[in-house]
């Protein structure tokens, strides 16, 4: 494609870079609206430069997306009411056998949870519960943290599900979700494994001796502390940045407000439809006169019939989520499926939806619709095109020097765009590129492009949402603070981001 009349490649340019300011600084200065309304501001302009004509924006955004993404939220709000994360906290710690084991559970939990409720979801949740096994243990908290951020990361790439960037790549490249899973899954493996292996090597001295008695008090996760713990769907990847790396160095407290409100409310939008909690009678010797009331044994059994009941939709809920991921992996549409599962949940929960429907991340869907029309009216110009052809005869994945030439472009792209910019903008043109040669070798560009997009977060605390999550939900959390710096991330990032890929790229099929 050449490149469009010189107006619109200049205008074009300056609504891009708006979007871009706004989705990697959403708390700029100048323009302080945050980065849904960004997105917005980028696709009217587009539309007010003819750019793009209003008919082509609308059909530029993607429903299939929509839809595939407000299912899996819907589905994650249910399966949090169900109590599955306060199991997967209490697993964290079970006949624990040290600090390595500790990491390597950590990755494992981690990774696996994410590939199926999202990497952002499963940091939101599990953060307050490693930095308590970690005072538990009186072990230094910072390995916990980089462990289970970094492992999230990795395991999000295994399933188009498990964070935004697959999402799209999934419904554009109609891979269905058991070639995407047999695709990945074997590099995310090894991924995970070196990763926790990295840790351990990295943090050997630091893991090997307990911190001094004064330093922790020993306490235990209680049943009471995991069940306290609670969420809403994690908002986006590559959630907010700090304006600059000094500034997350130099002021690790006052790193990134719009995240702190964003944590703020992931706490206070929970309480709206957090379900009843069953009280049981205590137990010993009870009085007669108590025994003889009809009062108290009307309440002993409905106490009991609303546990069962409890029981009941808890199963429910498992086995409708273990249903809608068999349809996925049996090759049917992945957005009905998502929507009929989390129709199926609203049903079973017979109630009024409304608390629950409130904790989806509707602005999250608003930013989706921005991007698609703002990153259409960026194609339109013509640039993308033109750098492509320039990058296009060195970046072939026939060839090794190719695969290498596109992994290098999609991780710089995705630490300095985000990483959903970047699928958009290079998806369809490297998926071209590899159909030339052949439809399996489309196929795997399609997949390169969801690993190296999703590890690539890794490289710095500013990389991905889950990273930065990770890390002020630590600083934020009662008695238990701590502060990840720019610096000791990066220090581990970096080798991780870089082995971790070269690695997944071999065994990507």
């Amino acid at each position: 494609m050449a490149l469009a009349a010189t107006y619109k490649v200049v205008l074009g340019s300056i609504a891009f870079a708006i979007f871009w300011v706004l989705a990697v600084f959403p708390a700029v200065p100048l323009l302080p609206i945050g980065r849904t309304a960004g997105s917005l501001l980028g696709a009217m302009l587009m539309v007010l430069f003819r750019v793009i004509s209003p008919d082509e924006a609308y059909a530029a955004i993607d429903l299939p997306i929509l839809g595939l993404l407000f299912g899996t939220m819907v589905v994650s709000v249910y399966l949090e009411r169900a109590d599955l994360f306060k199991y997967l906290g209490k697993l964290l710690s079970w006949k624990s056998k040290g600090a390595k084991d500790l990491i390597c559970r950590i990755c494992l939990v981690s990774a696996i949870s994410s590939a199926f409720f999202t990497n952002d979801t499963s940091c939101v949740i599990l953060t307050e519960f490693v930095l308590k096994i970690a005072r538990q243990h009186n072990l230094p908290p910072h390995p916990f943290l980089l462990a289970l951020a970094s492992s999230a990361n990795i395991g999000s790439s295994a399933t188009p599900i498990g964070n935004p960037q697959n999402l799209v790549i999934a419904v554009q490249s109609k891979i269905s979700f058991g070639d995407f899973l047999v695709g990945i899954l074997p590099a995310m493996l090894v991924g995970v494994s070196v990763n926790a292996l990295m840790l351990i090597i990295m943090y050997w001295r630091l893991l090997s001796v307990h911190k001094d008695e004064e330093d922790g008090t020993g306490e235990i996760v209680g049943e009471d502390d995991v069940s306290s713990h609670r969420f809403s769907p994690a908002t986006m990847s590559h959630i907010s940045a700090s304006n600059s790396m000094d500034h997350v160095q130099s002021s690790p407290n006052n790193m990134n407000g719009s995240l702190a409100t964003y944590l703020d409310s992931l706490r206070n939008r929970v309480n709206s439809g957090d379900q009843l909690e069953i009280q049981r009678s205590p137990c010993g010797s009870i009085d007669s006169n108590d025994m003889s009331s009809p009062t108290q044994f009307s309440e002993e059994k409905e106490s009991k019939t609303e546990h069962w009941k409890n029981k009941m939709w808890k199963l429910c809920v498992y086995l409708v989520t273990i249903g809608m991921l068999v349809a996925l992996l049996m090759g049917l549409n992945m957005s009905w499926t998502a929507i009929t599962a989390s129709l199926a949940l609203v049903i079973l929960d017979f109630k009024d939806a409304r608390p629950c429907l409130e904790k989806v991340s509707y602005s999250l869907l608003l930013f989706f619709c921005g991007m698609f029309i703002t990153v259409e009216g960026f194609n339109k110009t013509g640039i993308p095109s033109t750098l492509w052809n320039f990058m296009e005869p060195h970046a072939k994945v026939n060839r090794v020097s190719g695969i290498a030439v596109l992994a290098v472009v999609i991780l710089v792209l995705s630490n300095v765009a985000s990483n959903v910019p970047t699928v958009l903008l290079l998806g369809a043109r490297v998926a071209a590129s590899a159909a030339a040669i052949s439809a399996s070798e489309e196929k795997k560009a399609w997949l390169i492009l969801a690993w190296v997009s999703t590890v690539a977060g890794n490289l710095s605390l500013l990389g991905s949402a889950a990273n930065l999550i990770v890390c002020e939900q630590a600083r934020r959390a009662p008695h238990l603070g701590c502060t990840l710096s720019f610096w000791n991330h990066l220090k581990f990032g970096v080798p991780s981001t870089l082995i971790v890929i070269a690695i997944g790229l071999t065994l990507i099929r």
